[in-house]
């Protein structure tokens, strides 16, 4: 993928693109840090919004796709709040997600179908409804305030993610911004992650859904951290056609140049989520090429990064190339298992599925960078794909060990 150019503000927050505000406080959801967010465009936003592929999906998941589904993805204000996932909590979650909407609403004489919610934390504990609508009368939002929204949707996080980029379009000078977070329960088809991406351009929220789900696809779903797939989460992209530019069309040079910036800030938020895995220590880059089709070269992207093995290799700065090869082999269609050739950062171990010589202590060093790349040709065709993911470490255990006490 080609990068843009053009960066021409920094930092970049989800405030930058025109017609955007954003808060993050501490209502009490938490003890201490900041756990109720809003992000609200005044004048409305056209939107679209990819979800979790569990079947158990939380009470907010169910409110926002009925408010999409009403509103014809239109949105002025996204609520979210961390601490409580309000997830498996029956009727009453789903009676609290609608509190907190229409409150929302209420307070910023908003539509409720104009208001989506987002919640992430702990599962199977009803929300404190009465803390959390306290809260909703105390948010000011502001175009300052973008850091705060960021904070404000961690849990096990050990920081805030945020990307952008700015193109020329029609003359004006449009940006696409994004929040993500993300640290533990990661996998493929998205999980405890939350993604949120503003624009002023202006495009009709069709074409953006394609936008997004084809950017989520090669991006946030091309991630790994531990397998485990969660009830929350979803990424959303609102364009406010702030910038006055003329609304995107298929098919045009200008349409070309903002997917790829959309595409290139959910790649950059994936892998900071995928860095930020819960105690981890190293990135985990997989590239693999000469498959028949892209969606194979990604399947087994996703299997090595995904392997338990493969990951403690990695933290242990272990060439152990025996484990890759063993994941490349455990897909599920069929390959051709005597032409594989495998790079471990800048050497290559393995040439058409025979093991070469090369310098272990070279490679034990290049694996206790904190970006480890790995690739792997197949040698059966012209597709490729990748993905990322982290190492598997002690910590990690410990976090999640005693993660609900």
């Amino acid at each position: 993928m080609t990068m843009l150019n053009i960066q021409l503000a920094s930092p970049l927050t989800v405030t930058t693109p025109k017609g955007f505000k954003a808060t993050g406080i501490h209502v009490g959801l938490r003890r201490k840090r900041k756990d109720l967010a809003l992000l609200i465009c005044e004048a409305g936003a056209d939107a679209a919004a990819v979800y979790t592929t569990n079947q158990v999906q939380a009470a907010p998941i169910t409110v926002t796709k009925q408010a999409m589904a009403t509103s014809g993805g239109k949105v002025h204000a996204v609520l979210v709040n961390s601490g409580n996932a309000n997830a498996c909590t029956g009727q009453l979650g789903l009676e609290h997600a609608y509190a907190s909407q229409q409150a929302v609403a209420d307070q910023f004489q908003l539509a409720q179908e104009h208001v989506v919610i987002a919640s992430t934390g702990i599962i199977g504990q009803p929300l404190e409804i009465d803390t959390l609508l306290q809260g909703i009368e105390q948010l000011q939002p502001d175009e300052g305030e973008a850091d705060d929204f960021a904070l404000a949707i961690l849990t096990t996080d050990t920081g805030t993610k945020t990307a952008g980029r700015q193109i020329w379009l029609g003359g004006e000078l449009v940006s696409v911004c994004g929040v993500a977070k993300g640290s533990g329960m990661i996998h493929p088809n998205m999980a405890t992650m939350l993604g949120f991406l503003t624009t002023d351009a202006s495009i009709a929220s069709p074409l953006l859904q394609d936008i997004l789900k084809s950017a989520v696809n090669r991006t946030f779903n091309c991630i790994t951290v531990d397998g485990d797939s969660s009830t929350n989460d979803m990424v959303m992209i609102l364009a406010s056609g702030a910038a006055q530019t003329q609304p995107l069309q298929p098919g045009t040079d200008e349409m070309g140049q903002f997917q790829q910036a959309v595409e290139e800030v959910c790649q950059d938020l994936a892998k900071q989520i995928a860095r930020d895995g819960e105690g981890a220590t190293k990135l985990i880059e997989v590239n693999v090429h000469g498959t028949a089709n892209e969606w194979t070269a990604r399947k087994i992207a996703k299997q090595i990064v995904g392997s338990s093995l493969v990951k403690t290799a990695i933290f242990g700065e272990d060439a152990n190339w025996g484990r890759i090869i063993a994941a490349v082999g455990s897909i599920d269609e069929p390959i051709d298992v005597g032409q594989i050739d495998i790079r471990i950062g800048s050497q290559w171990v393995l040439r058409h599925s025979m093991p070469i010589l090369f310098d272990e202590s070279l490679a034990s060093r290049e694996l206790a960078q904190e970006v480890v790349e790995i690739e792997v040709n197949l040698n059966q065709g012209p597709a490729s794909s990748h993905a990322f993911g982290c190492d598997l470490t002690y910590d990690y255990i410990k976090i999640n060990a005693s993660y609900r006490t």
